[in-house]
Formats: structure tokens, C-alpha cells, sequence
């Protein structure tokens, strides 16, 4: 088979590969596990606090926010779990950055759901393992 067969081969497959994840998720989904936002832990100097979870199916998820005058000013997110795990984790820190502590405290994992148009009901225990990372830190970030 020459390159240039195979390389078609490749993109045919790859293009295969996009619209099972588009049927099993949505294209926002798919989108944010590609292309995560606020992705990977910053520096020290950037971390206000941080906490790591494991969920029910052995994913874990870590939050590292900046806090300032009680404002989420940044949070970035690492996550060893699915494709559904990793656009939770990024989906959160966009609906937390630049709100309060307060507002999120009350923040839901179906805010997240929503949010994300809707995961399939087999990873919603995502959403529900990054806002409990987020609310768990927070807490840890008030008790000091």
C-alpha cells in the first residue's frame, strides 16, 4: 500500500472514529476532551490550593485554583479518567474562573451536565466527581 493510500486509510478511520464519539457524546464534548481548556497543573507561584479526588470508577481528578479576595481567578485541572472526565474537568474550571466561592459552593453536577449538553447517563458520575474535587478544595482552602 503506497503513503498516500495509507494516510487516506488513516483519515478514514480517524473521521470514523469522530462521528462514534460525536453519536456516543456530542460535539461539545468531544470538542473540550480534544481540546481541553485549563488543562495541566501551573505553576506553584499561580496555586492557591489544590485537591485530588477519586471517583467510584477509579478516575481521579485534581483542582488547582487561584483564589483571590474569596474570587476563583483561575483553576486549571488534571484528570487521569475518560474522555467524559476530561471535558467535566474543563467544563467546570470555565463555570467557576472569576465567581465567587459562594456561588460556587452552590454550583451542582447537574450544572456541569447542562452545561455540557448533556453526557450520556453512564459518565454523569463525572460531573459529580469535578464539582466534588472543586467543592473539597475549596473547603481545604477555608479551613487555613
Amino acid at each position: 500500500m503506497s503513503d498516500k493510500k495509507f494516510n487516506a486509510f488513516l483519515d478514514e478511520i480517524q473521521d470514523e472514529i469522530d462521528e462514534n464519539e460525536i453519536k456516543d457524546y456530542n460535539k461539545y464534548i468531544v470538542n473540550l476532551c480534544h481540546n481541553p481548556k485549563n488543562w495541566g497543573k501551573p505553576s506553584d507561584d499561580v496555586v492557591s490550593i489544590s485537591h485530588l479526588l477519586k471517583g467510584p470508577c477509579g478516575d481521579t481528578m485534581q483542582f488547582f485554583l487561584k483564589i483571590e479576595e474569596n474570587i476563583i481567578k483561575r483553576a486549571h485541572f488534571i484528570t487521569d479518567g475518560c474522555g467524559a472526565s476530561i471535558a467535566t474537568g474543563s467544563q467546570t474550571t470555565l463555570l467557576i474562573q472569576n465567581h465567587t466561592l459562594d456561588f460556587v459552593k452552590k454550583l451542582k453536577a447537574e450544572d456541569i451536565d447542562t452545561a455540557l449538553k448533556g453526557l450520556p447517563a453512564d459518565h454523569k458520575h463525572c460531573a459529580l466527581l469535578a464539582i466534588n474535587t472543586v467543592k473539597e478544595a475549596i473547603k481545604k482552602y477555608q479551613k487555613r
